[in-house]
């Protein structure tokens, strides 16, 4: 078997799992008979992403060809409750479930409880909820032994498919090839693809993104005028979940100041509340006086911003996909992950990033190279400039 898991204990743990859970299973494989998927019989298909906002939103692009491939299925998305806000008013989306599983996330005693004013789910509350809707067809589309166990194994669902690649093989139906390493979009959409599901060729042909409503665009533009925000205007985005993903401080100072000086273009910044003194160190080393937007949009609202932008700089993260998905130019710093899963997908981009072979067997949690941080550390200012310089070039700027 071939895991897509870099850290190596939790390799071995998950193999171990897999050849324990295979050789348990296997007396009930033998008196299950392999099905062709029938779309005439999919009337209901549960699509589980759950962690991460960037994650999520690099799935959506599987829900156009999931309509198209079982045009007579409405589609439920279960996600984290942070990432649910960004899938309202998705067309092809016919309910969003909220959950952020304890396998990922802190527990709840330890983080707020409620979420828009509702209790959050219990995992049984969740389970409960899922056994009585009695889906047809079941996606995972992460690929992680623990949502498969936990979330989809417990389902009385004719069909469950996903990836083999983070363990939990034997307990699908059907287990989708995986083609090797390449960005997280095609991942995604390798699974339409296995289900008999037309894809559209090209990155520019796929539909995916934000979907605003009238209101929220119009607030939008009323947001950006109440704040003396006109256009042309850069969004810059310092924050990351991941520390090591973060650029020095005082790189980010420099940058967002050369943009102001040398491009004649104002800057808005658009981090999220927990990255508030972070951004304020950084604001008393700038020379010019960028708009703080840092945690005062929701995340409908960051894409609003974004969406009226001329151009978006950031690192890895779910701002910038949630920037590339509503096709805005976007100059990304990466650093210990690998743009080859995440680079910004299907819009006008820059990538500016360093050789370093450390990257490829990285897991972005702890830096093993001799010189810590050397892959962030290596990309200068410049660097990042002669990118942005080169990208508005290209969209006529």
């Amino acid at each position: 078997m071939q895991y897509k898991i870099i850290n190596r204990k939790k390799r071995i743990a998950t193999a171990a799992a897999d050849m324990m859970g295979g050789i348990l299973h296997a007396p009930f494989k033998l008196f299950k008979r392999h099905r062709e998927i029938d779309p005439g019989q999919i009337n209901t298909i549960l699509v589980i992403r759950t962690a991460y906002i960037g994650d999520a939103i690099m799935t959506l692009p599987m829900l156009k060809p999931l309509q198209a491939g079982f045009p007579n299925a409405k589609i439920s998305f279960l996600t984290s409750a942070g990432a649910a806000h960004a899938l309202e008013t998705n067309p092809y989306i016919h309910d969003i479930i909220a959950y952020d599983p304890f396998w990922f996330y802190a527990p709840y005693k330890k983080r707020k409880y409620r979420e828009n004013g509702k209790k959050r789910k219990t995992y049984l509350e969740l389970m409960r909820e899922l056994r009585g809707r009695k889906f047809d067809l079941v996606i995972e589309a992460r690929g992680d032994i623990r949502d498969i166990l936990m979330l989809v194994r417990p389902l009385d669902a004719r069909y469950k498919v996903s990836y083999g690649v983070g363990g939990g093989g034997f307990l699908l139906t059907h287990v989708v090839p995986y083609g090797g390493l390449r960005h997280k979009i095609e991942y995604h959409l390798d699974i339409a693809r296995y289900l008999g599901c037309p894809v559209s060729d090209g990155a520019a042909e796929i539909e995916w993104g934000i979907y605003l409503t009238k209101e929220e665009k119009a607030n939008t533009r009323k947001f950006l005028r109440d704040n003396s925000i006109n256009k042309p205007f850069g969004a810059v985005h310092p924050g990351v979940r991941i520390p090591l993903k973060k650029w020095q401080l005082e790189r980010y100072a420099e940058l967002y100041d050369t943009i102001a000086r040398d491009l004649g273009m104002r800057t808005v910044i658009t981090a999220s509340s927990k990255d508030t003194d972070y951004v304020k160190e950084m604001l008393k080393l700038m020379r010019t006086q960028p708009v703080d937007l840092t945690g005062r949009l929701t995340l409908r609202e960051l894409a609003g911003v974004i969406s009226e932008s001329l151009l978006f700089v950031c690192n890895d993260s779910a701002p910038m996909h949630i920037a590339a998905s509503m096709g805005v130019p976007v100059v990304a710093v990466f650093g210990p992950s690998k743009s080859i899963e995440t680079a910004p997908y299907g819009n006008p981009h820059r990538v500016v990033e360093k050789d370093f072979p450390c990257r490829y067997t990285c897991d972005e949690n702890t830096c093993k190279h001799q010189r810590f941080h050397a892959c962030m550390e290596a990309i200068e200012v410049e660097d990042v400039i002669a990118a942005i310089k080169d990208l508005l070039k290209e969209v006529n700027v």
